[in-house]
């Protein structure tokens, strides 16, 4: 599966950002898909991630009842809706997939497959 993502941009701090994840391929509801975010010298850390029907969801307590991740399996989208953001959330963000994993993986090594990474600055 090859991955897609967009949607950054500049935002003022207690803005909105929605970033979305295209995937090609025909079994993309075969696959896990989560988010990740990283900023320069350190490891990209885990965001949220949703299960291969949407059903479940995990999201790092950083982010919880900020962020929400949706998926649409008929147009091999999964989106990232970003509230309420923090300078802190600046980073670049990333979305990821992975088939084999049996349940939601939050650990960026168990996931196969990258999009390159999208953009997002918060400013105070």
């Amino acid at each position: 599966v090859q991955l897609q993502a967009s949607g950054g941009g500049l935002v003022q701090a207690g803005g909105s950002l929605r970033l979305s994840c295209a995937a090609s391929g025909r079994t993309f509801s075969s696959y896990v898909v989560g988010w990740f975010r990283q900023t320069p010298g350190k490891e990209r850390d885990f965001v949220a991630a949703i299960s291969r029907s949407g059903g479940s969801t995990v999201y790092a307590d950083s982010v919880k009842g900020r962020f929400t991740i949706s998926r649409d399996n008929a147009k091999n989208t999964v989106d990232l809706q970003m509230n309420i953001l923090k300078p802190d959330d600046t980073a670049v963000y990333f979305c990821a997939a992975e088939r084999v994993t049996p349940t939601i993986a939050t650990r960026a090594a168990l996931y196969h497959y990258w999009g390159q990474g999208t953009q997002v600055t918060v400013s105070s």
